[in-house]
């Protein structure tokens, strides 16, 4: 289908410059009431030099306007990629106010209507601003009461409010509705005895299940992105781009390029782009281009990472330490040693990053497909010089993240030529760069070192992880003898990833969950205990043990001692302050390797979950982009040279792998709710690899577990 072209000026409110003052803010949104919190609010953001470092403070700034005709809008910095937000805080925000859910409306990711956020990602939306925004309209409800008793003659205490409208308990007759209290009206108040918010048990909205309200714009493609905006006068820019990280231009002639037709060329520095408003004719230009280059390479490659890491200069970080090992030792009657290797994975995302930016005056406006937009204009105030208050950033729907779109290069090129050329340019990544620039998930390796005494109780746990981070990286168990250590670059060393690496949907949780609960397994096999009965004698966390035995009985498990030759494989952890846990069977055909899910249960407590419906989807895609990194992904490298460019050479998940799926969310309603975008993700690679084990007793130590890959692991069996 082809989309229609559209004036990103047609999505927002529109607003002249960046950097309004009060009275011009005000004269934007017009009447209503303002309730802003202390110690600052968002106009504060407005003001403030460029050079001043910005925050996330405990006393969070929400915004929120209540209109004349009872409309009420939130605005946030978060942004919507596909995890449902756009529809849950809408809907606790309609809880908190008592009014309908299809009176509010949303605004996120402006940076001039919006309060500063760090971004969107570590599944924190829900559980860190979600709080917070109810903490809001709670204010605004109680300032909104306040004002109806005065007009109405009654107490506060005597009043009632729904679906926006304020009633005399002992008259009906008496009442007034929000957009009555707010007509005509710009008030701005402070609340000094901050109100409760709504209790649990009166939700008409939170704890249902909710279509996302952005699904019939997407399925029938009028959702717009920023690819599908479009400037009068607008350009298409493409960029010379180096074969290589460790490449480095010396020599550059574009005259051939130059001879195209409308094209007209930039250099500025490394910068080299050619523009022209048909993107066809630029990608026609750029290939015409000839460059040289120096090379500087590092000499590691995909074969060779996991050495490489484990020789590196390096610090040692005890992460978390408890007893003493030496004791573990002594106590254990049966020692396991486990070395488990990570590749690097990359994002790929559907939509590649994008960016249009234009220059009107001294004001610099850019909409960017990013997780970040404060990170962007900070970005651009660096970069390109301008104050902060005249640099406007506006994140349209994200087409799929995942970590991978925190980074904001695409928006800085877009900006930067839109500057030299006086011209509004369009900057779209072929899924070549894409796979190029991205920040891929860190290779890593994983050691542990255990013991169990002879009643099959762990009585040691020594555990090391290189360059993937600590998150998931807890003992979980209860261990009285355990320690943890994290090894990263020595300041001052070589660097040891020869290319950019960063947050990979639940950042690094999926590497140590991967090791631990394979280790588990190993364990529970040597020990003649049934993995479930292992992990649950070993276990003190309530919610863990309650997950578990969710999951059991959602999968209909049958106990027994492993391999048994069935492939049925288990595996938990947390994340996010979520806790989950799998169960997965599978069948492999041992002639050539190749291994089919047959079904996966999953269940978690993940606190209060706002939308049921929401999280399911959320629960079911981490599954399925959890087979990617089980089964085929890997990125491909000799020094900076990233060999796998397209999806042709790197395969993510298909529908036709998809298992039987089957999800729980455990009830807890009277809990603070909890992320719920990546746990389900990160138990998937181990759940797979102890069924694997279950239906061979081959052992896999390493991700993605390819054909060829299962075929050796049997050979050892």
């Amino acid at each position: 289908m082809k989309k229609k072209e559209t004036n990103p000026k047609e999505l927002t409110q529109t607003v002249v410059g960046s950097g309004m003052k009060r009275r011009s803010f005000m004269k934007l949104l017009g009447g209503g009431i303002f309730i802003f919190f202390q110690p600052w609010n968002v106009f504060d953001l407005f003001s403030a030099p460029a050079e001043q470092a910005r925050s996330l403070t405990k006393d969070y700034n929400a915004f929120l306007h209540i209109a004349e005709d009872g409309t009420v809008t939130c605005y946030t910095g978060k942004i919507e990629m596909g995890q449902g937000v756009i529809t849950s805080l809408p809907m606790m925000m309609a809880d908190e106010l008592n009014v309908p859910l299809e009176k509010v409306k949303i605004v996120m990711g402006d940076t001039d209507l919006c309060p500063y956020d760090a971004g969107t990602w570590g599944s924190q939306t829900t559980q860190t601003f979600g709080p917070n925004m109810r903490a809001a309209a709670a204010e605004a409800r109680a300032v909104l009461l306040e004002l109806a008793s005065g007009q109405l003659g009654v107490p506060v205490s005597q009043l009632e409010v729904k679906d926006g409208i304020i009633t005399d308990t002992k008259n009906p007759k008496n009442a007034v509705t929000y957009a009555q209290l707010t007509k005509g009206k710009k008030l701005e108040k402070y609340l000094d005895v901050k109100p409760s918010v709504e209790d649990y048990t009166k939700f008409t909205y939170v704890g249902k299940s909710y279509k996302h309200s952005d699904a019939n714009l997407k399925v029938t493609g009028e959702a717009k992105y920023t690819g599908d905006l479009k400037l009068p006068g607008m350009v298409f820019a493409r960029i010379l781009r180096p074969p290589s990280h460790g490449a480095k231009l010396t020599s550059v002639d574009f005259s051939e390029a130059e001879k195209i037709e409308g094209i007209k060329v930039v250099s500025d520095g490394d910068l080299v782009a050619v523009l022209h408003e048909n993107h066809d004719k630029a990608d026609e230009a750029i290939v015409k281009i000839k460059a040289e280059y120096s090379f500087s390479e590092m000499p590691v490659n995909d074969k060779t990472i996991f050495e490489w890491m484990l020789k590196a200069d390096s610090s040692a970080n005890v992460v978390r330490s408890s007893g003493d090992l030496e004791s573990g030792r002594q106590l254990s009657e049966k020692i396991f040693e486990s070395e488990f290797h990570d590749p690097y994975l990359a994002h790929a995302p559907i939509e590649t990053h994008t960016a249009l930016a234009q220059v009107e005056g001294d004001k610099l406006t850019v909409w960017a497909a990013t997780q970040s937009p404060f990170g962007l204009q900070d970005g651009l105030v660096r970069e390109l010089g301008f104050p902060r208050e005249k640099v406007r950033v506006i994140a349209p729907f994200v087409g799929g993240g995942f970590g991978g779109k925190g980074a904001f290069q695409q928006g800085i090129e877009a900006a930067k030529l839109a500057k030299l050329t006086g011209k509004p340019v369009m900057v779209v990544w072929t899924r070549d760069e894409e796979f190029f620039y991205d920040n891929f998930h860190s290779a890593a390796v994983v050691k542990i070192k255990s013991g169990i005494d002879n009643s099959g109780l762990i009585k040691l746990w020594d555990y090391h992880v290189y360059y993937a981070g600590t998150r998931g990286s807890e003992t979980i168990y209860d261990v009285p003898n355990a320690k943890t250590t994290s090894y990263s670059r020595n300041k001052n060393a070589p660097p040891v990833h020869p290319f950019d690496t960063g947050p990979w949907r639940a950042p690094n949780n999926n590497t140590n969950t991967f090791a631990r609960e394979s280790h588990i397994d190993i364990m529970a096999s040597k020990a003649g205990i049934d993995p479930l009965e292992f992990r649950l004698k070993n276990l003190k966390d309530e919610k863990m043990v309650a997950c578990l035995k969710a999951v059991a009985d959602k999968f209909g498990y049958v106990a027994g001692k492993t391999p048994s030759g069935i492939g049925i494989g288990i595996a938990c952890g947390t994340d996010a302050g979520t806790w989950v846990a799998n169960m997965a069977e599978v069948k492999v055909d041992k002639n050539t390797g190749k291994v089919q899910v047959v079904r996966i249960a999953c269940a978690q407590d993940m606190g209060l979950c706002v939308n049921p419906q929401g999280a399911l989807i959320q629960m079911e895609g981490c599954i399925t982009m959890g087979l990617g990194y089980t089964f085929t992904e890997e990125v491909f490298f000799e020094g900076g040279n990233i060999q796998n460019r397209g999806f042709d050479s790197y395969e993510i998940p298909r529908f036709s792998w998809l298992p039987k799926i089957d999800c729980v969310i455990l009830d807890r309603k009277d809990k603070p709710p909890k992320g719920g975008g990546e746990p389900a993700i990160i138990a998937i690679g181990a759940v797979v690899a102890n069924a694997i084990f279950d239906a061979t007793g081959a052992r896999l130590y390493r991700t993605p577990m390819t054909p060829a890959r299962v075929l050796e692991a049997l050979k050892k069996v």
